[in-house]
Protein backbone atom coordinates (compact mmCIF):
# COMPACT_ATOMS: atom_id res chain seq x y z
CA UNK A 1 0.00 0.00 0.00
CA UNK A 2 1.07 3.08 -0.95
CA UNK A 3 0.71 5.29 1.88
CA UNK A 4 2.36 2.15 4.32
CA UNK A 5 5.79 3.70 4.89
CA UNK A 6 3.91 6.91 6.30
CA UNK A 7 2.30 5.55 8.99
CA UNK A 8 5.30 6.17 11.53
CA UNK A 9 4.53 10.21 9.87
CA UNK A 10 0.87 9.84 11.57
CA UNK A 11 2.40 8.02 14.68
CA UNK A 12 4.47 10.69 15.33
CA UNK A 13 1.88 13.35 14.61
CA UNK A 14 -0.38 11.43 17.10
CA UNK A 15 2.29 11.47 19.56
CA UNK A 16 2.84 15.60 19.11
CA UNK A 17 -0.34 15.78 19.87
CA UNK A 18 -0.77 13.92 23.01
CA UNK A 19 2.30 15.88 24.23
CA UNK A 20 1.35 19.05 23.49
CA UNK A 21 -2.26 18.94 23.64
CA UNK A 22 -2.65 20.13 20.36
CA UNK A 23 -5.95 19.04 18.55
CA UNK A 24 -3.77 18.57 15.27
CA UNK A 25 0.19 18.81 14.01
CA UNK A 26 0.76 18.45 10.90
CA UNK A 27 4.46 17.59 10.33
CA UNK A 28 6.73 19.15 7.48
CA UNK A 29 10.75 19.16 6.60
CA UNK A 30 10.84 22.25 8.49
CA UNK A 31 10.23 25.14 10.75
CA UNK A 32 10.08 27.43 8.03
CA UNK A 33 7.96 25.64 5.58
CA UNK A 34 5.22 25.12 9.12
CA UNK A 35 5.55 29.06 8.86
CA UNK A 36 5.42 29.34 4.81
CA UNK A 37 2.23 26.67 5.10
CA UNK A 38 0.36 28.46 8.16
CA UNK A 39 1.05 32.59 6.04
CA UNK A 40 -0.07 31.10 3.40
CA UNK A 41 -3.27 29.76 4.67
CA UNK A 42 -4.56 32.64 6.48
CA UNK A 43 -3.22 35.51 3.76
CA UNK A 44 -4.91 33.51 0.75
CA UNK A 45 -7.60 31.10 1.78
CA UNK A 46 -9.40 32.59 4.39
CA UNK A 47 -12.37 35.23 3.00
CA UNK A 48 -11.22 38.83 2.38
CA UNK A 49 -11.61 41.25 5.74
CA UNK A 50 -10.08 38.96 8.11
CA UNK A 51 -6.70 39.79 7.69
CA UNK A 52 -6.74 42.09 4.31
CA UNK A 53 -9.45 43.67 1.77
CA UNK A 54 -9.27 43.61 -1.87
CA UNK A 55 -7.50 46.52 -3.17
CA UNK A 56 -4.67 46.22 -0.71
CA UNK A 57 -1.05 46.78 -2.22
CA UNK A 58 0.09 44.61 0.26
CA UNK A 59 -0.38 42.38 3.33
CA UNK A 60 2.12 43.50 6.18
CA UNK A 61 2.83 40.97 8.55
CA UNK A 62 4.95 42.25 11.93
CA UNK A 63 7.52 40.32 13.45
CA UNK A 64 10.59 41.10 15.96
CA UNK A 65 13.76 42.62 14.05
CA UNK A 66 15.71 40.01 15.89
CA UNK A 67 14.96 36.54 14.41
CA UNK A 68 15.85 33.41 12.08
CA UNK A 69 16.32 35.12 8.70
CA UNK A 70 13.77 32.34 6.69
CA UNK A 71 11.04 34.24 9.22
CA UNK A 72 10.30 37.06 7.11
CA UNK A 73 11.05 34.92 3.65
CA UNK A 74 8.72 32.94 4.22
CA UNK A 75 5.99 35.63 4.90
CA UNK A 76 6.94 36.83 1.37
CA UNK A 77 6.45 33.79 -0.50
CA UNK A 78 3.09 33.39 0.83
CA UNK A 79 2.16 36.96 -0.93
CA UNK A 80 3.28 39.08 2.30
CA UNK A 81 5.40 41.97 3.18
CA UNK A 82 7.20 41.61 6.60
CA UNK A 83 7.57 44.36 9.11
CA UNK A 84 10.07 44.44 11.74
CA UNK A 85 8.90 45.51 15.71
CA UNK A 86 11.06 46.07 18.47
CA UNK A 87 10.86 43.51 20.44
CA UNK A 88 12.38 41.36 23.08
CA UNK A 89 10.77 37.84 23.22
CA UNK A 90 11.88 34.21 24.46
CA UNK A 91 10.24 31.40 22.94
CA UNK A 92 7.90 32.25 20.98
CA UNK A 93 6.32 35.13 19.40
CA UNK A 94 3.62 36.35 16.89
CA UNK A 95 3.30 37.10 13.88
CA UNK A 96 0.74 40.16 13.97
CA UNK A 97 -2.02 39.95 13.10
CA UNK A 98 -1.90 36.25 11.86
CA UNK A 99 -2.97 33.88 14.53
CA UNK A 100 0.78 32.29 13.97
CA UNK A 101 3.15 31.91 16.00
CA UNK A 102 6.78 31.10 15.82
CA UNK A 103 7.40 28.52 18.16
CA UNK A 104 10.90 27.32 17.04
CA UNK A 105 12.78 27.93 20.26
CA UNK A 106 10.00 26.51 22.50
CA UNK A 107 8.60 22.83 22.90
CA UNK A 108 7.62 21.63 26.06
CA UNK A 109 4.38 19.59 27.00
CA UNK A 110 0.60 20.82 26.92
CA UNK A 111 2.24 23.84 25.37
CA UNK A 112 -0.73 23.87 23.06
CA UNK A 113 -3.36 23.30 26.01
CA UNK A 114 -6.36 25.64 26.41
CA UNK A 115 -8.56 28.43 25.57
CA UNK A 116 -5.43 30.56 24.83
CA UNK A 117 -4.46 28.64 21.84
CA UNK A 118 -8.13 28.38 20.28
CA UNK A 119 -7.31 29.18 16.53
CA UNK A 120 -4.21 29.73 16.69
CA UNK A 121 -1.24 28.08 14.81
CA UNK A 122 1.64 27.04 16.59
CA UNK A 123 4.74 26.28 14.52
CA UNK A 124 7.46 24.15 16.00
CA UNK A 125 11.26 22.82 15.09
CA UNK A 126 13.16 19.75 15.18
CA UNK A 127 16.22 20.96 13.88
CA UNK A 128 19.25 19.33 15.19
CA UNK A 129 19.99 22.48 17.23
CA UNK A 130 16.19 22.35 18.53
CA UNK A 131 14.86 21.25 22.00
CA UNK A 132 13.47 17.64 20.08
CA UNK A 133 15.81 17.57 17.41
CA UNK A 134 17.24 15.87 14.23
CA UNK A 135 18.38 16.44 11.04
CA UNK A 136 15.26 18.49 10.39
CA UNK A 137 11.45 18.71 10.86
CA UNK A 138 8.96 20.64 11.49
CA UNK A 139 5.25 20.78 12.86
CA UNK A 140 2.00 23.37 12.73
CA UNK A 141 0.17 22.62 15.72
CA UNK A 142 -3.63 23.90 15.67
CA UNK A 143 -7.23 23.33 16.52
CA UNK A 144 -8.57 23.60 12.90
CA UNK A 145 -9.78 20.74 11.16
CA UNK A 146 -10.53 22.68 7.46
CA UNK A 147 -7.26 24.19 7.71
CA UNK A 148 -5.61 20.59 8.65
CA UNK A 149 -7.03 18.92 5.45
CA UNK A 150 -5.83 21.73 3.51
CA UNK A 151 -2.68 21.40 5.12
CA UNK A 152 -2.00 18.32 4.34
CA UNK A 153 -2.47 18.47 0.58
CA UNK A 154 -0.64 21.41 0.37
CA UNK A 155 2.86 19.39 2.36
CA UNK A 156 2.37 16.88 -0.41
CA UNK A 157 2.92 18.08 -3.60
CA UNK A 158 -1.24 19.13 -3.25
CA UNK A 159 -1.60 15.58 -3.26
CA UNK A 160 -4.15 13.00 -1.32
CA UNK A 161 -2.20 10.94 1.37
CA UNK A 162 -2.52 7.04 0.20
CA UNK A 163 -3.31 7.66 -3.45
CA UNK A 164 -1.33 6.91 -6.47
CA UNK A 165 -0.72 10.18 -8.41
CA UNK A 166 -2.76 8.31 -11.60
CA UNK A 167 -4.83 8.10 -9.39
CA UNK A 168 -5.42 11.56 -7.58
CA UNK A 169 -7.59 14.44 -8.09
CA UNK A 170 -5.19 17.37 -7.83
CA UNK A 171 -7.84 20.25 -6.87
CA UNK A 172 -5.07 22.56 -4.99
CA UNK A 173 -1.53 23.37 -5.67
CA UNK A 174 0.70 21.77 -3.16
CA UNK A 175 4.90 21.93 -2.11
CA UNK A 176 7.31 19.43 -1.71
CA UNK A 177 7.92 19.81 2.21
CA UNK A 178 6.51 16.60 3.71
CA UNK A 179 8.27 15.10 6.80
CA UNK A 180 10.28 11.79 5.48
CA UNK A 181 9.60 8.61 7.58
CA UNK A 182 13.52 8.17 8.84
CA UNK A 183 12.58 11.15 10.48
CA UNK A 184 9.54 10.94 12.05
CA UNK A 185 11.07 7.23 13.32
CA UNK A 186 13.94 8.82 15.33
CA UNK A 187 11.45 12.09 16.49
CA UNK A 188 9.15 9.53 17.69
CA UNK A 189 11.55 7.45 19.66
CA UNK A 190 12.89 10.98 21.01
CA UNK A 191 9.68 12.22 21.80
CA UNK A 192 9.02 9.23 23.92
CA UNK A 193 11.53 10.08 26.36
CA UNK A 194 11.51 13.70 26.49
CA UNK A 195 11.19 15.52 29.53
CA UNK A 196 7.35 17.21 30.26
CA UNK A 197 9.33 20.83 30.78
CA UNK A 198 12.05 22.10 28.72
CA UNK A 199 13.52 25.67 29.04
CA UNK A 200 13.55 27.95 26.00
CA UNK A 201 16.51 27.96 24.08
CA UNK A 202 17.96 31.44 23.85
CA UNK A 203 17.74 33.52 21.28
CA UNK A 204 20.46 36.08 21.47
CA UNK A 205 22.77 35.56 18.28
CA UNK A 206 20.09 36.98 16.03
CA UNK A 207 21.17 40.12 13.72
CA UNK A 208 18.80 42.77 13.22
CA UNK A 209 16.95 41.68 9.95
CA UNK A 210 15.57 46.00 9.32
CA UNK A 211 18.64 46.46 8.44
CA UNK A 212 19.01 44.32 5.83
CA UNK A 213 18.85 44.91 2.11
CA UNK A 214 16.61 42.26 1.27
CA UNK A 215 13.69 43.38 3.79
CA UNK A 216 13.81 46.72 2.99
Amino acid sequence: MISAPFQVVRDFEAALCKYTGAPYAVAVNSCTMALLLACEWHLNHLPEGRYWSRGENRICVEIPKRTYVSVPMSIMHAGGHPVFRKEEWRGLYQLKPLPVWDCARRFHATMSWGWLWKGQMQCVSFHASKILGDTQGGAILHDDPIADAWLRRARFDGRAEGVAPKDDRFTQIGWHCYMSPDVAARLLHKLSVLPLYNADLPNDDYPDLSTMESFR
